[in-house]
């Protein structure tokens, strides 16, 4: 099969396009630069085409569609990347909601269309949730986050108006020791400087690198997931269970819990992505087939560690 990625430089991305690739497929990469990376050669001679594409400005070059069957959209301004004044809010949003618009306009214009869309989302849709179990079929929750995933699923599902499959992976936190939120995390905790957030009791919507790409070739391949899926691990734990295991895998004590004023004053509304509770499960994904390679917290966090 012939896959265009976007968000390719990303560490879900490049994981994602290797295990693509193994299994024998075609990529076709859009990024923003002219090549992905310094290898970018012997990658194109293992299947990697690349073709360079500004999300906001305009849809992506006709040229890089040509034989693409399936899309898998994971571009967009990382959340977490810095403060959020309004100025970076608008990145996170447009790159996301204008990024998609103009991706499935592209779409729409050709002769021969791909079958299906694979659309990051995240599970900020759901919002702050208390304890509430949240499925695919709840309904979204209010605020910053909550909004700018209702508006990019809404620009994805658009491409189902003219027979393309869309299935957004609502991502959860993502544990890879070599990038995401885990790597922020591990200094204060090698220090024994760790410790839950705010009171703790907030859940920690979690998943392993491994089973997050997972669950988007799983999307991508059975023709059962149509509409959003979760990509969270089935065991749901809090922030303190899950800083708790943390230290436990890391063999280090947890002495220092952050207040949440604290957590306000340096991070700002952006504090909202660690205080929020979700309680999020993966019901579309157990229903439709998926195994997950790492469904307990201890064991993904040891495997991370060996």
């Amino acid at each position: 099969m012939k896959v265009l990625v976007t968000g390719a430089t990303g560490f879900i991305g490049k994981k994602l396009c290797q295990v693509l690739l193994d299994e024998g497929h075609e990529v076709v990469v859009l990024s923003r630069r002219a090549s992905i990376d310094s290898a970018s050669d012997a990658k194109r001679s293992q299947g990697i085409q690349t073709f360079v594409w500004n999300p906001e400005a305009s849809s992506p070059p006709v040229e890089a569609w040509n034989g693409v069957e399936a899309v898998i959209h994971l571009a967009g301004e990382p959340v977490a990347a810095s403060r959020w004044t309004e100025e970076q809010k608008r990145r996170i949003r447009d790159s996301r909601v204008k990024g998609t618009r103009n991706l499935v306009d592209g779409m729409k214009k050709l002769s021969v269309r791909p079958k299906v869309l694979v659309c990051g989302s995240a599970v900020g849709y759901y919002g702050n949730r208390g304890d509430q179990q949240l499925e695919e079929s709840s309904e979204a929750g209010r605020g910053f986050l909550s909004d700018v995933c209702v508006e990019w699923e809404r620009e994805a599902e658009q491409a189902r108006s003219f027979g393309v499959r869309v299935a957004p992976v609502r991502i959860g936190v993502v544990l890879d020791e070599g990038g995401g939120a885990l790597d922020k995390m591990l200094l204060p905790f090698k220090l024994g400087l760790g410790g839950r957030l705010g009171d703790g009791r907030q859940w920690f919507p979690w998943i392993h690198l491994d089973d997050i790409v997972g669950i988007i070739r799983h999307a991508l391949l059975n023709e059962q997931v149509t509409g959003p899926i979760n990509g969270v691990a089935p065991e749901s734990v809090t922030n303190a269970e899950f800083t708790k295991q943390l230290a436990a895998a890391l063999h280090r004590p947890t002495f220092f819990p952050v207040p949440e004023f604290a957590l306000k004053i340096v991070m700002g509304e952006m504090a909202d992505v660690v205080l929020n509770s979700m309680r999020v499960l993966p019901k579309v994904a157990l229903a439709t087939g998926y195994k997950f390679k790492h469904a307990r917290l201890r064991p993904a966090l040891e495997s991370l560690f060996k």
